[in-house]
């Protein structure tokens, strides 16, 4: 490649030499001797050889490994009904690549061109340049392909950068407005959440454009003899003391000068550019939140905001004067070769002084100033505008401006038949706890045959038709256990083509348990029987599945990919690093690999703008098993909104909506969406870029539309937020005397809020009975009930109504921890009755619902065996309290009839118990109880307080089942 060496500007070229760009008597080459010119660093062919060998190699190892992850990403996203997208976000991202990479290459290109066009005629004899001699010569033959290859890298650097904010440019390019304004600018809504951060981007590749072009032109510059660290001999004058003003001029050629001073004013310009998105960015900084309230605060307003606007202005006269500089030092004329005088940057460097000092006192210590002498001194009064906008923007986010709000003056005495009113929610109460019936449906439900089955750790609580009433189940579906399986089974064909996947569908109802406390199944074993119809059963997707399965059958009926064809053979091989895929016999042409299975993984591939609830719960739907996923549009980017987490922990959000409803088949794995909220903007966004992916909602069947319900994580977050939110007064809020707390889980070892329960309920002015998400409030630092807080499951015409029941304020109700410490005071001894034989007590999940006037709070209690055919969890009696008043039973109904002066004058679900059975169980009771009193006795020395809280245990039991035996005699 040949390049013209110009004089630039007139520059003289009398300082001796060739030009070559060689001192004078070089013969041109590096370590020349006697006229003869020598190869500089030319490899010996053999090393050339193998070095261009191994570049091939490793490009086509490169090129094979990146084909293989598009390949098997094409198959896979075809395989689950995903093509459209995954072919829409492949052609975003490689558009982006090859635009803003291009871009970039250009212009670090063109400025590296630039740079080496206008270089001096001569290096120069400093023994800086004789330095640098023997690089130029040596770079001298592969200029064109450092060039090329020094833009490439930088282009796919931008490139691969630009192409991940994919999501950014769809939700620009197809935004819709929120039709809403903010606060401050005035702007739609949709500014912020949709341009703003394109043009954020569109900023941060500027920026990281010129520092290269800036970078890269130094560089050449100073490899060209453009730029030298130490001016000429002669030339340090006193001017070269200054920093940008002298010593420039006399270390740098006149064309290096323009070159940059060109660059330095882009740079100053772009910081001008960001100053300016700097102004919008304060509505939405998150940063900003010193106070306890989100948004542009009084400071802010008053200080930083106009600070911003002053340090714009400055940046772009600052930015003009090296324009300026640029010009007249091109207008100046012929000039000799190294500029020794003038003050060339004074002006430029006076600008950047001036704008580094701007900011510091400007941008600093102003608003520092306003807010310790006008703020502190009254912040309640200043922020109050400020407060009110955060209040109205958090509550309009997250759909908190529309909760209903009742004074609920709970009752805390009892009275016969007190739940008369509430009898239909009385019958749905839920004794079940889904976190402790996994181990139980393990062993009742598991094949012998087949005991590779296992289902999760904590099940789903759905509803189902139970004789032709819809009641609250425990669901859930088989995993595949592969750590239960011997050694010998544990090989790479039993992992993977032999135990492929789970099978069937188990509910028990919610609202009661067989006689001996386990599980009472309305759908069960294997193949699956019961009151659900019939269904396909498989299930290849799901959790606890291995992480690839090959299996074989008809295309029509076996999910995954084909691996039939020896190409797909190979690149599966390759994916999962193994050879066996490809060699084994067992993988034929009718044989489809199944791998990424998890149901929410598959709902992210089809919908990578959705953010998911943190749990897929399984419904038996039209005769197939469905994964239900939950999806929220959300944005961080919602003017004045306070952030929040969801349930990843990681995400921070401060606009949220119950927008998609997805279903994972679990046999195919096919993903359908469903537009739930098809009035959310952002979901409209993302309906425009990606058309036919969302399914309207009139597309829901009845059957599926009756397993939907409201997220559990969109409402812990309302919950927690309204906590605080429920206040509308800015001064109010300002003091925090209001706030509440989603109370400890007393039932948990670590001090977690407590997670809101899924459970069929009747608040204060409902018709009938709805399956709901439920939790309490406490106030700050207080333990009692501040407020009950539900909302409707149901999908119906009430469906996401959030009712919330505020106790006033002389009105004491415990709260959870002090209903638990009750509980663990007053019933000590026939817990550690149940503890016998070493048998784990295990206390359920402690829910509360609205009945009797009052509140109501239930809490199973399990015992797990150490030894025997049950080793788990058992029902074995409930703890309930209303008020002050608490009981501890074997049996709902009879704690309820005990609490509530000997008839609560409502019948619960559970199975009806004879008086056999209670008596039976009495007995049982007795003879455990005297069992560990003979145990106490014997150790040495004998333990002589467990000895006496079992033989109090045991005088309980008999008198109970004295008491039993009475009633069941005939009167006389």
């Amino acid at each position: 490649m040949a390049f013209e060496m110009p004089n630039f500007g007139g520059e003289d070229s009398d300082a001796g030499g060739d030009k070559s760009g060689h001192p004078a008597g070089s013969s041109g080459g590096f370590g020349a001797r006697g006229g003869q010119r020598v190869a500089f660093g030319v490899p010996p062919r053999r090393t050339k050889v193998l070095a261009i060998t191994l570049m091939i190699m490793l490009v086509l190892v490169v090129a094979f490994l990146l084909f293989d992850g598009v390949y098997t990403s094409y198959l896979w996203y075809h395989s689950i009904g995903g093509g459209p997208v995954y072919r829409t976000r492949t052609i975003t991202q490689a558009v982006l690549f090859l635009v803003f990479g291009a871009l970039m290459a250009v212009l670090v290109g063109t400025n590296i061109w630039l740079a080496y066009r206008f270089r001096p005629p001569l290096t120069g004899v400093s023994l800086e340049q004789q330095a640098l001699d023997r690089y130029r010569m040596g770079l001298a033959p592969f200029l064109a392909w450092i060039l090329t290859g020094a833009s490439v890298l930088f282009g796919i650097a931008a490139g691969a950068s630009s192409a991940g904010s994919w999501r950014t440019y769809l939700m620009w390019a197809n935004s819709v407005p929120f039709g809403t304004e903010d606060a401050e600018f005035h702007k739609d809504i949709g500014f912020y959440v949709f341009t703003l951060p394109w043009l954020r981007h569109i900023q941060g590749f500027l920026v990281a454009a010129v520092l290269l072009c800036l970078l890269a032109a130094l560089l050449t510059h100073y490899l060209y003899a453009g730029v030298a660290l130490t001016p000429p001999a002669g030339s340090r004058t006193a001017g070269s003391r200054s920093l940008m003003g002298h010593s420039l001029g006399s270390r740098a050629t006149r064309a290096a000068q323009v070159h940059i001073s060109i660059l330095l004013g882009c740079l100053v310009l772009v910081k001008a550019y960001a100053y300016w998105l700097d102004r919008y960015s304060l509505s939405v900084d998150s940063s900003k939140i010193t106070s306890g309230w989100a948004g542009p605060t009084y400071k802010d307003v008053h200080a930083v905001l106009p600070a911003k606007t002053i340090l714009l202005v400055i940046a772009v006269l600052c930015a003009l004067l090296f324009f300026g500089n640029a010009v007249r030092l091109i207008v100046r004329g012929a000039v000799p070769v190294i500029d020794r005088g003038g003050h060339a940057w004074a002006l430029p460097a006076l600008g950047v002084s001036l704008m580094v000092l701007a900011s510091v006192v400007i941008g600093g210590v102003y608003p520092l100033a306003v807010q310790r002498f006008q703020v502190n001194p009254n912040q309640g009064a200043k922020e109050a505008p400020y407060i009110q906008r955060n209040i109205d923007a958090t509550r309009a986010a997250y759909g908190l401006s529309d909760i209903e709000v009742d004074s609920y003056a709970a009752k805390t005495g009892t009275t016969q038949n007190q739940l008369t009113p509430d009898a239909q929610a009385v019958a749905q109460i839920r004794v079940a706890d889904p976190a402790l019936l996994s181990a139980a449906f393990n062993q009742q439900q598991q094949d012998p045959a087949r005991a590779s089955y296992e289902f999760p750790d904590t099940l789903a609580v759905d509803r189902y038709p139970v004789n032709g009433k819809v009641q609250d189940a425990i669901v859930g579906v088989t995993g595949v256990n592969l750590a239960g399986l011997p050694a010998a089974q544990r090989g790479w064909y039993d992992e993977h083509l032999q135990h492929t996947h789970g099978y069937g569908f188990a509910a028990a109802k919610g609202a009661a348990v067989q006689a001996d406390g386990s599980p009472d199944y309305i759908e069960q074993n294997l193949p699956p029987s019961g009151s659900l119809g019939g269904y396909e059963p498989r299930v290849y997707f799901g959790s606890g599945l291995p992480d690839y399965s090959i299996v074989s059958g008809p295309a029509a009926s076996t999910p995954g990919v084909s691996v039939g064809s020896f190409l797909n053979k190979l690149m599966y091989a390759a994916k999962f690093h193994q050879p066996k895929i490809l060699l084994s016999d067992s993988v034929s042409k009718d044989s489809r690999i199944v791998y990424d299975r998890d149901p929410l993984r598959l709902v992210q591939a089809v919908a990578p703008w959705l953010t998911l609830d943190g749990t897929a719960y399984p419904a038996v739907v039209d005769g197939r098993i469905l994964w239900v996923a939950d999806g929220y549009t959300t944005t961080s980017a919602y003017p004045y909104s306070t952030t929040t987490h969801l349930s990843d922990g990681t995400s921070k959000v401060n606009y949220v909506r119950d927008s998609v409803k997805a279903t994972v088949d679990a046999d195919t794995g096919a993903v359908t969406l469903y537009a739930w909220d098809a009035g959310d903007p952002i979901l409209k966004t993302w309906m425009k870029a990606f058309p036919g992916t969302v399914k309207p909602r009139a597309a829901i069947s009845p059957d599926l539309l009756a397993h939907l319900r409201y997220p559990q994580d969109l409402f812990t977050a309302q919950r927690d937020l309204f906590g605080r939110y429920h206040v509308t007064s800015a001064s109010e809020f300002f003091s925090g005397a209001s706030a509440w707390n989603a109370p400890a889980d007393p039932t948990k070892t670590s001090a977690q809020p407590q997670a809101p329960n899924y459970l069929t309920l009747q608040m204060p002015g409902q018709s009938a009975p709805s399956f709901s998400l439920a939790s309490t409030l406490t106030p700050v630092n207080r333990g009692d009930v501040a407020a009950y807080m539900a909302v409707d499951c149901d999908p119906g015409p009430g469906y996401g109504k959030i009712r919330v029941l505020e106790i006033p304020s002389g009105i004491s109700v415990p709260g959870l921890g002090q209903i638990q410490s009750t509980f663990q005071s007053a019933f000590a001894d026939q817990l550690n009755a149940l503890g016998a034989d070493n048998a784990r007590v295990v206390e359920g999940n402690l829910l509360t619902l609205p009945l009797g006037g009052g509140l109501l709070s239930v809490e199973p209690v399990y015992a797990q065996p150490a030894t025997g055919p049950a080793t788990y969890p058992l029902l074995k009696g409930v703890m309930v309290a209303f008020g002050t008043d608490t009981a501890f039973a074997p049996t709902l109904q009879q704690g309820l009839d005990e609490i509530f002066s000997g008839t609560s004058g409502a019948t619960t679900g559970e199975n009806p118990v004879t008086v056999d059975d209670q008596l039976k169980q009495a007995l049982a009771d007795a003879v455990a109880a005297q069992n560990t009193a003979r145990a106490a006795l014997s150790k040495t020395p004998p333990d002589w307080q467990a000895f006496g809280t079992a033989e109090q245990a045991v005088q309980q039991a008999l008198a109970r089942a004295q008491a039993l035996e009475n009633a069941r005699q005939p009167a006389k």
